[in-house]
This record gives structure tokens, C-alpha cells and sequence, in this order.
């Protein structure tokens, strides 16, 4: 092997793992925009609801009574969503941390491969493996939010 194959063989690695990463973001995107779709048909629901309580009033003490009600419904609600949206957004970045992980050690992989070939892998392996210890950190910071998240009960 040589320098130029060496160079095409880094050139592709780099090229597949940016379509990686961008597929990635787009994943990450994708799982925003579901829940932010669910969120608008959920609210969409709840003002239908109030809506309809409010035609169903047959007098004004009944209707003067919705408001207090609908307010304590609709706080319980509101609390539930950001306990909920709090548990997406851990779920979506461990997701996206995972996807980042493994599309890096595979770059590292056929990185090293190709440096092995000419006899020049060590460096590289030592760069590596300091990048996988500070990936592991970050795995299990987020791995320990997760937790710490489920034992509050979400």
C-alpha cells in the first residue's frame, strides 16, 4: 500500500463517517419533529375538550364552575408534558451519543486498518484509545442521568 491509497483509504473513511454523523442528526431531527407533531395533536385534543365542555354548560352555574376545574386539569397536564418532554430528551441524546459512539469507533477502525498497512498504527491507536476512554465518560454521564431520571419516577 502506499501513500496515495493511504490518503484515498483516510479520504473515504472521513466521507462515510460524515454521511454517518448527518444521518444521524437528521435521525435526531426526525425524532424532535415526531413529538413536536404529538404535542400539537394533543393540545389540539384539549382545546376541542374545553371547547366542548363549554357548549355542554346548560346553565351558568355549571359554566362558571369550568374554569377552576379546566385550571387544575390542564396544570396536571402541563406538568405530566415536561416530565415527559424531560424524558425525550434524554432518550434522544443517548440515542444520538450511541449513534456518535459506534460511527466513531467504526471511522477509527478502518482508520487504523489502513494505517497498519504501513506499519504506522501505534500513534493512531494511542489517540484512539484516549478518545474511547473520554467517550466512555460521556456514555455513562448520560447513562447516570437516565437512571437517576427513572429512580425519581420519571
Amino acid at each position: 500500500m502506499n501513500a496515495d491509497t493511504l490518503s484515498l483509504g483516510f479520504f473515504k473513511a472521513n466521507a462515510e463517517l460524515q454521511l454517518r454523523l448527518a444521518k444521524l442528526t437528521q435521525e435526531c431531527g426526525q425524532r424532535w419533529l415526531e413529538s413536536v407533531v404529538k404535542a400539537g395533536k394533543d393540545g389540539m385534543a384539549e382545546s376541542t375538550a374545553q371547547i366542548e365542555s363549554l357548549l355542554k354548560a346548560e346553565n351558568w352555574q355549571a359554566l362558571a364552575t369550568l374554569p377552576s376545574q379546566t385550571f387544575w386539569r390542564v396544570f396536571q397536564q402541563r406538568v405530566t408534558d415536561t416530565q415527559a418532554l424531560n424524558q425525550l430528551a434524554i432518550e434522544n441524546q443517548a440515542a444520538l451519543t450511541r449513534g456518535l459512539q459506534q460511527a466513531i469507533q467504526e471511522w477509527q477502525q478502518v482508520t487504523i486498518e489502513s494505517a497498519s498497512k504501513l506499519g504506522s498504527a501505534q500513534p493512531l491507536l494511542d489517540v484512539f484509545n484516549q478518545w474511547g476512554a473520554k467517550w466512555a465518560e460521556a456514555a455513562s454521564t448520560v447513562t447516570g442521568a437516565q437512571s437517576g431520571d427513572a429512580s425519581r419516577g420519571k
